[in-house]
């Protein structure tokens, strides 16, 4: 079943979702992520595992007299040992067996018993009653037949693909849980060309399942650069959130031993108190009101002034301000009502900010491009030293762009960016960022604004304030489109109060 999916002309990623799909029957994609996922990972460990033990079998050059069972021997290869009794081959082996759900589990077990970095990160989830023997024997059968064969550099990529594929894809089934541990992969490359992380520390303080890493580390593989020159830290409040991200970071050969868990979180307890980042990139919750703030009253991020007990978005920005170094720089998300906030001394918080000539880019998203949430979306681009060497000097300057009309529906509820609208995007911010970039405005999309020009419209950060509309729109007539807007207003009413005549007929009907 699984070698005739692969011959479609679909892409190989997309053909196993549909099957995985099928398989899922009763179970809720929350639960089911983790049974496919685990496998996924199983299956890139087992074959890495397996090349290099075919090596120290064959005991050519520098392998001459090598153990293949010896542990040490694929420690000394950053290669995971994978014990007998779980290795792909034998649990391909008793697939069609009524205890393979068990068989798994056990596998686990023995995995995070010899790898003690998997320890607590492994899915023991397979002898569950709701998932079917049958089911999960297909779904080991799918899965393997993923770069079947392949040398570990193609199975790592192709494997890592898909798991990637599938987080963005189970985030979509789950719809408004789901954005909890996935950030869309149009918004993480957006944030990522962006700022350019070629080398340094790259930190994400609420890391989810660790798409701005793995964004990364795409990034400077794909522009030549060496992933060493890069180290990642990252931190997340979710235990079950974290082992996903330390099985994506794993599938992609990425150092994730300073990706740490508490269930306090950032704020209270920091897992890397001490850390001066080259980049920080986040995707932090929205108007998070239950961060602790009561408790941080006198903390000594709060350089810019204290943020609201009620609201996150100010006590986010200055965590990730805190955690640069002197020429450090940050691209975050945020609600777009960070941008205009007065409440609870978040006005003076973001006039500080400005005064301080920390903000570079402001970026307004379109809507439906978040899966947990509807309200609308900002892009914040913050620099430590904005007369840095490697940049033009722009320390009185803030650029401005409006893509709220940039996007496309991948369904009814889901937005996302395409390459173009991406390259569009960060193209403009690089332009107005390099000395010989040839920037220019353009009306209705970017404005490169004075921080005097900011301070009149009292710091106010809103894109649409300063790019203005388009040439086009100019001539927009307001009552044309106030009259239109007011006669599918009154049609909308006239259809809800025949469908509550409908309702009352019935409902007559009925006590009759």
């Amino acid at each position: 079943m699984a070698k005739k999916v692969v011959n479609n002309e679909e892409p190989i990623e997309k053909q196993l979702w549909k099957v995985a799909d099928k398989l899922r029957k009763n179970i809720d994609a929350a639960e089911y992520k983790h049974v496919v996922l685990g496998l996924i990972f199983l299956k890139y460990i087992s074959d890495a595992f397996e090349e290099h033990y075919a090596k120290l079998k064959a005991g050519d050059g520098d392998y001459a007299g090598a153990d293949p069972e010896d542990r040490d021997e694929y420690k000394a290869e950053n290669v995971f040992f994978v014990p007998a009794t779980a290795r792909w081959s034998f649990l391909l082996s008793l697939a069609k067996q009524p205890e393979i759900g068990k068989d798994v589990d056990g596998a686990m077990d023995v995995i995070e018993k010899d790898n003690p970095s998997l320890k607590g990160v492994l899915p023991k989830v397979y002898a569950r009653q709701n998932l079917d023997p049958t089911s999960l024997g297909g779904l080991i059968d799918l899965i393997g037949n993923v770069a079947l064969g392949d040398a570990k550099s193609r199975s790592a990529d192709v494997l890592g693909h898909v798991f990637e594929y599938f987080l963005g894809e189970f985030a979509l089934a789950e719809g408004k849980k789901g954005g909890q541990f996935y950030t869309p992969r149009s918004v993480v490359e957006l944030l990522v060309e962006m700022l350019e992380p070629y080398k340094g520390r790259v930190l994400d303080p609420c890391c989810g399942s660790g798409g701005m890493f793995v964004q990364s580390e795409k990034f400077v593989t794909e522009h030549q650069g060496k992933v060493s020159d890069i180290s990642i830290y990252g931190q997340e409040s979710n235990q079950t959130t974290w082992r996903l991200a330390k099985m994506n970071l794993a599938i992609r050969s990425i150092d994730s031993s300073q990706v740490r868990w508490n269930n306090e979180g950032s704020f209270l307890n920091d897992a890397h108190k001490d850390l001066k980042a080259d980049y920080v990139i986040a995707n932090p919750p929205f108007n998070d009101s239950d961060w602790s703030g009561d408790q941080l009253r006198g903390d000594g991020r709060w350089n810019y002034g204290t943020p609201p007990a009620g609201n996150a978005n100010y006590a986010w920005i200055q965590h990730f301000i805190y955690h640069l170094n002197p020429k450090g720089q940050a691209g975050f998300v945020l609600a777009k009502g960070s941008l205009t906030s007065k409440s609870s001394g978040e006005g003076d918080i973001r006039k500080e900010l400005v005064e301080a000539r920390l903000v570079d880019c402001i970026v307004n998203l379109p809507a439906k491009l978040f899966l947990n949430t509807q309200i609308p979306a900002s892009l914040w681009f913050m620099s430590r030293n904005k007369a840095n060497g490697n940049f033009r000097n722009r320390v009185d300057e803030i650029l401005f762009i409006d893509a709220r009309n940039l996007g496309h529906l991948i369904n009814r509820r889901t937005l996302e960016f395409s390459e173009e609208d991406i390259s569009t995007i960060a193209d403009t911010y690089h332009k107005w960022r390099n000395a010989d970039g040839g920037y220019e405005d353009v009306k209705g999309f970017c404005k490169s604004a004075t921080v005097d020009e900011v301070k009149a419209l009292d710091y106010v950060l809103t894109p649409g304030r300063y790019v203005g509309l388009p040439d086009e729109e100019d001539d927009f007539d307001f009552k044309e489109r106030f009259t239109a807007l007011k006669a599918e207003f009154t049609e909308q009413l006239k259809e809800e109060e025949r469908l509550n005549a409908m309702i009352s007929e019935n409902l007559a009907k009925v006590v009759i």
